[in-house]
């Protein structure tokens, strides 16, 4: 019994210590906890069939995520460096990307190959041993930094975290008799009956900080940081999270029923997936049941409800008229006024003051349990929607290793939902946590109302507008794709298509691959003159503004005049295409020295400024052919600006010395692809980079086209 309260019950390590090495050993325990409480979550599936399944259609199946957490370690690891070997190469494309359906995700089954549960079981061991072995031997100083080795390690064990929880949600949506209990290892509450009146508790407003602060000694995802003081207004909320019980009066109201209580968003949701009930409800011979991770039991109606974000403001809305009060959701910073009246956070406290990290139950629980100040389950038991759509504080920055964590969710489509559920752990249960999903996804997620003053504007509307202007490289790069030409000096991106299509008229224009897309121009422009255009980008959040223009929004960004001083910036997608050839590109994430399988059968692949960024040139050129149609052709453009932070010397394919000898690297381009292509055209083609309204630099690509032989 205390193994398994071992593996079940953790708490993250601190950043700091006295003693490097003790510290090594903490990382460790919880690096392998955190494996181990994976396992045992899967363990639970009867049947290798059900790996296979897709019981979320908007999620791959089970055995994506399954593979998925142990390539993160292995694909993070060689991206900063830390190894520069594979495990499994195939895996460490297929696993690599594809978990939340962002407007760029492949969620196309039939272009996947999953392999033999076996296969990946046995995967999962040799990282396991290859992660225990860089914990090991890995340098180590304290506090432990976001440029540390053990910040990589940290980022893999809390995102393997989050899928502890994001996977039990799909297997709870597995038929029943597809999963069996182990032991007593996922123990659910066994106490359920009628609910306590609900009633709204007065709460004082005032002065509240949301980021997490640089000196919290805590591990953060990027989003959690910057600087946000809020002043909140005082509001009066609900004593208890709403029950099932009070989300049954809403439902046999006819709430499902009645548009009038419902955004047009959701009215559109309903319609599309006909719901009549949440989405863990059952109803059988009159009766309402609950689907729980491993049974179903008759409706406990003193637990909290589990619904979506339309669900939850449906409930609100039809509240309202019902209570004449204006009854919403609360906003972040009036949830973390709750927040703050526990005193605890994790790994401080003794015992978890709610249903939370695993520590009581393996489900939900009555909503009566964990009380303090009156209110109860202000953390744990179900996550509790919010009306704030995810979105950075001032001064956030993207962190190198994880650039696709938050970016892409700052869409004004991604609901922060706050607080924990009874699986919440490591960095889940912290109060510093923001986590945030579509409207339509089910977590282990319900809600808490509130009574307060109408919000004045539409969050989704203030998140959508806010394209990152703090991030001075992709401004640069908006300019540099969509902005003015300098000094007579065509655009780049629409000049290198152009002479791909002027060299060879006669190409086949059906499929076209744009490999390091960036935000885009490229790919629009290759979509003029092909019937489908694949973009890989390696950055979400390059790829997330070509996916905004390709949506017909507008973007807005800053450059640099001089200092401090900038000038504002629009661009849309009318301005340079159409929307009709706009939807002929598919924006994907991708690594191109890791390409997918499914990436092949191009007639023409454009590789922008790519290769001299790549950690493995070689390695691309010499397999690159393979992707394309009989008689394709490849693109490469690049002023061959080698830098070691991105590929370490011996990798450079010219632009140094071998043997006494020179090496440029056209030439080391060349005995690359002599192997498998013949040169149709080599030409320079120059561009403009602005820096600030008086700085330019000035840079001339070696443009080279190559026809497969």
């Amino acid at each position: 019994m205390e193994h398994i309260r071992e593996i079940k019950i953790s708490k993250p390590p601190l950043l700091d210590g006295a003693m490097p090495e003790d510290k090594r050993e903490e990382l460790l325990n919880y690096f392998h906890k955190t494996y181990d409480l994976y396992e045992k979550l899967f363990e639970i599936i009867i049947d290798e069939k059900s790996y296979y399944t897709r019981p979320e259609p908007l999620r791959h199946p089970l055995i994506f995520y399954y593979g998925h957490t142990a390539t993160f370690y292995i694909n993070k690891m060689i991206l900063a460096k830390y190894i520069n070997t594979r495990i499994n190469p195939n895996f460490e494309s297929m696993f690599a990307i594809g978990v939340d359906e962002m407007s760029w995700d492949d969620l196309d089954e039939s272009n996947y190959q999953w392999p033999a549960l076996n296969e990946v079981r046995a995967y999962r061991q040799e990282v396991r041993k290859t992660v225990d072995h860089f914990i090991r031997n890995m340098p180590l100083s304290l506090p432990i930094n976001q440029d540390d080795p053990a910040w990589l390690i940290l980022m893999g064990i809390e995102h393997e975290r989050i899928h502890i929880e994001t996977s039990s949600v799909i297997i709870r949506m597995l038929p029943i008799e597809e999963v069996q209990p182990t032991g007593n290892f996922w123990q659910a509450c066994t106490s359920y009956g009628k609910a306590p009146d609900n009633c709204l508790v007065p709460v004082n407003g005032g002065e509240i900080s949301l980021a997490k602060p640089n000196t919290d000694m805590t591990y953060g995802w990027d989003n959690e940081y910057g600087n946000s003081i809020e002043t909140v207004e005082s509001f009066s909320a609900a004593k208890y999270l709403t029950s099932n019980q009070e989300y049954l009066t809403f439902v046999e109201a006819g709430g499902y029923e009645n548009p009038k209580f419902w955004t047009e968003e959701g009215k559109r949701w309903l319609s599309a997936t006909g719901t009549k009930l949440p989405r863990f409800w059952l109803k059988k011979d009159g009766k309402y049941l609950q689907r729980n991770l491993l049974e179903i039991i008759e409706l406990p109606l003193n637990w909290p409800v589990e619904v979506n974000y339309y669900e939850a403001k449906a409930f609100c809305n039809w509240k309202t008229i019902q209570t004449g009060k204006n009854i919403r959701l609360p906003k972040e910073a009036e949830w973390m006024l709750l927040r703050n009246m526990i005193q605890e956070d994790l790994p401080y406290w003794e015992k978890a003051p709610g249903n939370i990290n695993l520590e009581y139950f393996a489900s939900s629980c009555p909503i009566d349990m964990f009380e303090t100040n009156g209110f109860y389950d202000i953390i744990g038991n179900v996550w509790q929607w919010s009306e704030t759509p995810i979105d950075g504080f001032e001064g956030f920055k993207v962190h190198k290793l994880y650039d696709d964590f938050s970016t892409p969710t700052f869409d004004g489509r991604h609901i922060l939902f706050k607080g924990g559920s009874w699986i919440s752990t490591g960095n889940e249960a912290l109060k510093s946590s923001r986590y945030a999903f579509r409207k339509h996804f089910y977590q282990h997620a319900g809600f808490r109302y509130i009574e307060a003053t109408p919000l004045e504007q539409s969050l989704d509307h203030k998140a959508k507008e806010n394209i990152y202007e703090t991030d001075e490289s992709l401004s640069q790069y908006l300019e540099f794709h969509y902005g003015h030409e300098y000094f007579s000096t065509k655009n780049f991106p629409k000049a290198c298509v152009d002479a791909c299509i002027e060299a060879v008229p006669k190409l086949s224009r059906k499929k076209a691959l744009d490999l390091g897309c960036a935000v885009g121009r490229s790919s629009f422009e290759l979509a003029k003159h092909f019937e489908h255009v694949i973009a890989l980008d390696f950055s979400a959040r390059f790829i997330n503004e070509a996916v905004h223009l390709q949506n017909g929004e507008t973007i807005a960004y800053n450059i640099k005049t001089e200092g401090n001083l900038f000038e504002r910036r629009t661009i849309s997608l009318k301005d340079f295409t159409t929307q009709q050839n706009a939807k002929k590109i598919e924006f994907l994430q991708g690594d191109a020295c890791n390409l997918k399988p499914i990436y092949s059968g191009f007639d023409l692949i454009f590789a922008g400024n790519l290769i001299d960024r790549l950690y493995n040139p070689s390695l691309f050129l010499e397999t690159i052919h393979k992707r394309l149609c009989p008689g394709g052709f490849l693109a490469i453009t690049s002023p061959y600006t080698w830098l070691e932070e991105y590929t370490e010397i011996e990798n450079w394919i010219g632009g140094k010395k071998i043997a006494d000898q020179e090496l440029n690297s056209f030439d080391g381009l060349s005995q690359i692809l002599n192997k498998h292509f013949n040169l149709v055209k080599h030409e320079d083609i120059p561009f403009i980079l602005r820096e600030t309204k008086r700085k330019f630099q000035h840079t001339i690509a070696d443009f080279s086209l190559w026809e497969l032989k």
